[in-house]
């Protein structure tokens, strides 16, 4: 028989032991959640810092100062180069086509080119092919509101969106704009909601 003392030696061996493996196991896990914090705040920061840079909200510059020394970064294969530095809405001036914007701004500006009333968000993701998950059609609106306020598109009245005055999709000048007129489409839904 065995005497309650060697008992209490032999459970107190126990809870030692499996208190040395928890504690082992907590060691490892706070490692790893170091490490995926860490992940996780690098992709958050990418995310923001492109969000900034895609935005178009101004170039980012980089003095002479900042650059000497420092080898230029070569274009990449498809003869772009890098993004960083570029608006890539800018702002209309007269004589200014809607060829100089990227493809999906350009799709908008030649949408409401070709539109017969003014329209509002979700009427021009409907005709561009585009989501209309509330979602979708919110982030499409401040595409537009950039537009705006670079001068590109109006806005008839809170929601509705129209080409700036004398603009069409070639950035033609107002009496460029008459003969462009002939190709406009009466089917592309107007603006105002029943």
């Amino acid at each position: 028989m065995v005497s309650w003392r060697e008992e209490i030696e032999r459970r107190e061996a126990a809870a030692r032991a499996e208190i040395g493996e928890l504690q082992a196991r907590m060691e490892e896990l706070a490692g790893r959640l170091a490490e995926r914090e860490a992940v996780l705040s690098r992709l958050e920061i990418t995310r923001e810092t492109m969000t900034e840079i895609l935005s178009g909200d101004g170039p980012i510059t980089v003095s002479e100062d900042d650059t000497a020394g420092e080898t230029p970064v070569p274009e990449d294969r498809f003869g772009t180069g890098s993004p960083v530095g570029v608006r890539l809405v800018p702002h209309w001036e007269p004589g200014l086509g809607a060829d100089v914007l990227p493809q999906s701004y350009r799709d908008v500006v030649e949408v409401l080119a070709d539109a017969v009333h003014p329209m509002r968000a979700h009427h021009l993701c409907a005709a561009l092919g585009l989501s209309t998950d509330k979602s979708k059609v919110e982030g499409f609106r401040s595409k537009l509101k950039r537009l705006v306020e670079r001068g590109w598109l109006a806005e008839a009245e809170p929601g509705l969106f129209t080409p700036r005055e004398g603009l069409t999709a070639a950035g033609d000048t107002p009496e460029q704009a008459g003969s462009s007129a002939g190709r406009r489409r009466a089917d592309v839904g107007s603006g105002s909601r029943p």
